[in-house]
């Protein structure tokens, strides 16, 4: 039981949980299991003021961690214009350009780390196949996170053998492994020795990630020692699309190549030798990203690019991120001369990356050699199934929409030999059988997958992009997007280009970076360099509490009436503090005040509810959920201080124009900070 107050102050009971919360004069009163009621709601955000740095870093490192590649680059902030690559990895793919790391963890049976990238995949590789059975490989095991609908701390990841471990021990380590590179690099460099706090931090998520998901990379980080939870400024969540977005501000002319202003012929691209700006530059674009393979140090504009001087006040233009598990789409308006940046719709996307085309794949294997022995092989030849990802990884890349020939693919000696002792039959003989005629078998050893075998692997992924893309342009906040920039990993493959050209090249002008893998990497760096580049964002959801009000007969449902002590209240009315689509400044804010319910009270919990819909009125509604809760931890009142009484006020602030959702709160007796935290993961 606890104690409510009412607008004339007197005691009202209500059942709920623990840690409840009162409420003093007030139109909205607080139920426990709702947890709060505001004393001096604000109907929307408000603006505060905020500085660009927060602190005075020397150096931002970024680090990109990515579903099928990773990589970290760095800027000092005494020089903002020179991005620094991280150093050439070891190992690779034969003719494949490597400038970041495949996410590849290693670990020993002691669960111990071991390597990570190219190193963790081939001594994974290296491994007899009965010892690779007590070894934990992960791979592409970002998408975990995404798909997981209650993570939590304990949240477990499979390796490819089977073995379980917990997931953020997994993050940590991948993350802990690039903080210990990233630093030496940095200190090489570096003329001053380099103290911790001296770093600023930045990790690029998904735009699609909820709140759980960006709060477990922030503890995975905490976990992995780039920051201490007791400086969290120092670490920054950067947000795909966006740090594209931010990069793209800077591009030049002949650092793009524009897809709109090739034209199709016969169903293939050919340059043009019209005069149009972008075609002359095609051949110069390709031979800048040859030779940038070969460099570290990228520079960039100090003010925004030529590409940007052909647009007006108030275009819109969509960064599509296509990456290896999620493609995010964003779309912004750049404000000019300051070349801040305004969100214009809420973030979408979907899990619709590269990984779908792997996918794709597997099932075509499962069709032609069953899916218990795929399983079968995977379980017990985890290293050879890893090798022929891989082969098939390097042939995806070179996958075209006019390639007549087919692609080869090698089947490890290991497959071939399993699946005779599995079957008592041949690899040929079940190829045959399956009738599966746009896949053939080579005498040498190879899976031949025609053009038909990889349209038919690349084209459900391929379509769903290329829909959302469409559906998002026809919404009346999209109208007029004269750009569309296709950024990410799988934005280099020619079959999607191919499909966004055709399908929108006539709508918009579509640019493609020419270092397309890593354009979120390098705006990762100029989003630590200035956070506050994107200005104004949108909510992705809808948030708030649940409160009680007075009862409104004829109004209010009768299941939802609560009488106490003669008053009529109405239970579970959602209290919001913002709502889906909201546009929401930087550095606007929230505030709410609340009151112990009883004297001595250390702690309030305030459970936070979250809808993709604002048309909601009640935390029972269909659809809303509770997501997460804020605690705030009471110091311990003086004696004889006005914060000793019954009227104790405790104000939180709460930011959502951030990345991530922030919280602050002040005793209003003696303006003393209060330890505030927000939590979404352990629901």
């Amino acid at each position: 039981m606890a104690d409510i107050l009412q607008p004339d102050m007197n005691s009202l009971q209500v059942p709920g949980e623990n840690n409840r919360i009162s409420a003093p004069s007030s139109p909205s009163v607080g139920r426990n299991d709702c947890s709060i009621a505001p004393l001096t709601p604000s109907a929307s955000p408000r603006p505060e003021a905020r500085s660009r740095m927060d602190h005075l870093f020397t150096v931002v490192v970024a680090i990109d961690f990515g579903t099928t590649s990773s990589g970290y680059a760095f800027s000092f902030t005494q020089d903002p214009e020179a991005i620094h690559m991280m150093r050439r990895w070891e190992g690779g793919d034969p003719g494949v350009a490597n400038q970041k790391s495949p996410t590849s963890l290693l670990l020993t049976p002691e669960l111990k780390f071991h390597s990570f990238g190219f190193a963790a995949r081939d001594n994974y590789h290296d491994l007899d196949p009965e010892e690779a059975q007590h070894w934990l490989y992960f791979d592409k095991f970002k998408m975990k996170i995404h798909s997981t609908t209650d993570l939590t701390m304990e949240t477990e990841l499979e390796a490819v053998s089977g073995r379980k471990v917990r997931a953020i021990e997994v993050f940590s380590h991948a993350l802990r492994f690039f903080r210990v590179h990233a630093l030496k690099e940095v200190k090489d460099q570096s003329s001053s020795l380099l103290e911790g706090d001296e770093v600023r931090w930045v990790i690029t998520v998904p735009a699609v990630w909820r709140q759980p998901a960006k709060q477990f990379m922030r503890e995975a980080a905490y976990l992995a020692g780039l920051v201490s939870p007791d400086t969290p400024e120092q670490l920054l969540i950067a947000l795909e699309p966006e740090a594209a977005s931010i990069y793209c501000r800077k591009l030049r002319l002949h650092q793009v190549i524009d897809l709109s202003l090739r034209p199709i012929t016969n169903g293939l691209s050919l340059e043009s030798d019209g005069s149009r700006p972008f075609d002359s530059s095609f051949r110069q674009a390709r031979e800048q990203l040859r030779k940038a393979r070969h460099s570290r140090t990228f520079l960039v504009e100090r003010g925004t690019g030529e590409l940007w001087s052909e647009m007006q006040t108030g275009d819109r233009y969509i960064v599509a991120d296509c990456g290896g598990g999620t493609v995010d789409l964003t779309v912004h308006q750049i404000e000019q001369p300051q070349g801040t940046l305004k969100e214009l719709y809420k973030v979408s996307g979907g899990p619709y990356g590269a990984v779908g085309v792997d996918l794709a794949f597997e099932a075509m294997l499962c069709k032609i050699f069953g899916e218990d022995f795929i399983e079968s092989f995977k379980a017990k030849r985890p290293a050879a199934w890893v090798d022929l990802t891989i082969a098939f990884e390097a042939r995806k890349r070179t996958a075209t929409p006019g390639r007549s020939n087919s692609l080869n693919i090698s089947l490890p000696f290991s497959f071939i030999d399993f699946y005779k002792r599995y079957r008592g039959q041949s690899v040929e003989t079940a190829l045959r059988k399956s009738n599966m005629n746009i896949v053939k078998w080579s005498s040498q050893g190879m899976l031949r997958l025609t053009p038909e075998a990889m349209n038919e692997l690349f084209q459900p992924t391929i379509n769903n992009i290329i829909k959302h893309i469409e559906e998002l342009m026809q919404r009346q906040e999209v109208q007029g997007v004269r750009f569309l920039f296709l950024v990410g990993g799988f934005a280099e493959s020619p079959m999607l280009q191919r499909a966004a050209q055709n399908a929108l090249g006539q709508t918009c002008r579509i640019i493609i970076p020419q270092d397309v893998g890593l354009t979120i990497l390098k705006g990762a760096v100029l989003f630590g360099l200035d956070p506050t580049v994107v200005r104004v964002r949108r909510c992705p959801l809808t948030y708030g509490v649940g409160v009680l009000n007075r009862f409104v007969e004829g109004r209010h449902p009768r299941d939802k009436l609560l009488v106490k002590e003669g008053r009529d209240w109405c239970t579970d009315i959602l209290d919001r503090f913002v709502s889906v689509d909201q546009s929401v400044a930087l550095g606007e804010v929230v505030r709410r005040s609340y009151t112990p319910a009883r004297s001595g009270q250390r702690k309030i919990i305030i459970n936070i509810y979250c809808s993709v819909s604002d048309d909601v009125v009640y935390i029972s509604d269909p659809g809303v959920r509770k997501c997460g809760a804020i605690t705030l931890d009471l110091p311990e009142a003086l004696p004889g201080t006005v914060a000793g009484a019954e009227r104790r006020e405790i104000r939180a602030t709460m930011q959502f124009g951030d990345t991530e959702i922030k919280v602050t709160a002040v005793d209003m007796a003696t303006n003393q900070t209060v330890r505030a935290a927000i939590d979404f993961l352990s629901n």
